[in-house]
């Protein structure tokens, strides 16, 4: 690692200049700041000018960025290095989506061969499935799908679908992720079974919430069809062998691969659900917008790149003034479930406390991410961002124009969404005001206008934010694509639950808590 600590005190001295400025009275002391705080790329329109930085400060971010060695780590991450040092993998998510005809290779090994391979393999699918071509084991046309996946395995495909169904979805999509048997039941309840595809996506087809519901879903085929209904069970894993061993036929089952996150499996045949849902060229049209975004963060100067730019906004507040805390709010109820997904993708990737090397960080490292959908969150928790004791940075996420429900409706939207950012910087002041009555204002946020909530769009956002954390977590200096934290607690998990089975206590090396043991005997004692 390169020695970085004096751009990080640089920026932390400028942020303490910069704390005792308010940001409206910024726009007229600086000239040129509007212009040098806004960006286009791939579609989408970013505002950071509302944030908390001067433009001095906003010159030392991106000489952090520099210091970090960032475009030297994107360089890597795009030649398929090994990013992911504790896994020994690359991260190149960015092959998925790229047009036929690319060249990403990992480790060495080329890659875009196979994945257009299995890219045509999803459309044949979803064409036929679409068409009809392809039907159930009594000849009837599938009209649903039940999506059964957790993590990284579940949410890019639950919100890409909540984000872009049409209203008369021809297919029903469902999901079920939470092994809370009650999620399973209702995404296979008042379904046919004779119409109906089922999709496990696990990358290793280990995980134990996502076999135990595809066990749930084969039983619930057979109950009504019988053998035959195996045929419409279909897998997709890096694991091959175990979705085989599952009992999924190999020529139902679809790849993707190590060198594949699962929060950042989106892109692959973990999209099959979508591909089918959406059709064929709307989830292309996803894959083109992220693919657009990959060629700008790839191609664009640090200081006009918009991945960078919005890492080095939030490292800005997270580091340089100790705000560990920031709110997405999409005014757009398609993307309500957006705060979810970069809870996953921001903290289960950045939320590490030690580097690359094994020793503690230096600086605070994943903002802790909260978000409804705009105006819901208005009447919930903006009461907080407005007037609370702490400043919560906001990221605010909205589309120009909208194809469904009346006009002024969408007026009134933007109206909202305009209007939340500038009263947080504004805010209200005056002494003829009765305290609670006055809004301190000088709350920055960050404003992403896309056109309209299409796939392109979306695609585009979804990887703005991937590379925005890859660029985070190049500052901090730490693994951005492991996620070991998740483990201790599976393992734990895997050990408890022969003993609420009613089995023996199991031999650990150490025993149980009071507390847990405690609780323990209590759940036998009542089963």
């Amino acid at each position: 690692m390169p020695d970085i600590e004096p751009a990080w005190q640089q920026l932390k001295d400028q942020a303490a200049e910069s704390a005792g400025r308010r940001i409206v009275d910024l726009f007229a002391e600086e000239p040129g700041r509007l212009e040098r705080l806004t960006l286009d790329a791939a579609g989408l329109h970013l505002d950071l000018s509302k944030q908390p930085w001067t433009l001095a400060a906003f010159d030392a971010a991106v000489d952090l960025a520099r210091a970090a060695e960032v475009e030297a780590a994107r360089a890597r991450l795009f030649a398929g290095g090994a990013v992911n040092r504790t896994e020994s993998r690359p991260a190149m998510h960015m092959a998925l989506r790229a047009p036929d005809g690319a060249s990403f290779t990992a480790l060495g090994q080329p890659i875009s061969r196979e994945v257009e391979a299995e890219r045509t393999r999803m459309k044949a699918l979803a064409d036929a499935v679409r068409s009809g071509e392809a039907r159930g084991c009594t000849g009837r046309r599938y009209k649903a799908v039940v999506h059964i996946g957790i993590g990284g395995s579940d949410l890019g495909p639950r919100l890409a679908w909540e984000a872009l169904a049409p209203l008369d979805a021809p297919i029903a999509l469902r999901f079920a992720a939470n092994v809370d048997g009650f999620e399973i039941a209702q995404a296979l309840h008042g379904l046919d079974p004779a119409e109906t595809l089922v999709i496990a996506v696990s990358k290793t087809f280990t995980t134990q919430e996502t076999l135990a519901n595809a066990r749930a879903a084969r039983a619930w085929l057979r109950d009504a069809l019988g053998e035959a209904a195996d045929a419409h069970l279909y897998a997709v894993s890096a694991n091959l062998d175990a979705a085989q061993a599952f009992g999924v036929a190999s020529e139902r089952t679809f790849a993707f691969w190590d060198w594949v996150g699962g929060r950042y499996s989106l892109w692959s045949a973990v999209g099959l659900s979508c591909a089918i849902g959406l059709g064929w060229e709307p989830f292309q049209a996803l894959l083109d917008g992220a693919a657009a975004m990959d060629k700008h963060f790839r191609s664009a100067p640090l200081e006009r790149n918009a991945p960078a730019l919005l890492a080095l906004a939030h490292v800005f507040n997270r580091d340089g003034l100790g705000r560990p805390t920031r709110a997405v709010v999409p005014y757009a109820q398609r993307l309500r479930l957006l705060p979810a997904f970069l809870q996953q993708l921001e903290m289960e990737s950045n939320g590490k406390s030690v580097d690359q090397d094994g020793a503690p960080v230096a600086h605070g490292t994943a903002t802790a991410v909260f978000g409804e959908p705009g105006t819901n969150g208005q009447h919930a928790f903006f009461q907080m961002l407005h007037q609370g004791t702490d400043v919560v940075p906001v990221d605010i996420i909205a589309a120009a124009k909208a194809d469904d429900g009346p006009p002024e409706h969408q007026t009134m939207l933007l109206a909202n969404a305009l209007a939340q950012a500038e009263a947080l910087m504004v805010g209200r002041r005056g002494e003829d005001l009765p305290p609670h009555r006055r809004f301190a204002g000088n709350r920055p946020s960050a404003m992403i206008l896309m056109e309209r909530l299409e796939p392109r769009a979306l695609g585009a956002l979804i990887a703005l934010y991937e590379h925005k954390v890859f660029v985070e977590g190049v500052l901090w200096g730490i693994d951005s694509f492991d996620q070991w934290g998740v483990e201790l607690g599976k393992a734990m998990a895997s050990a408890i639950l022969p003993e609420l089975e009613g089995g023996p206590a199991q031999q650990h090396d150490t025993p149980h808590d009071p507390s847990t043991a405690a609780l323990i005997a209590r759940l036998r004692s009542s089963s």
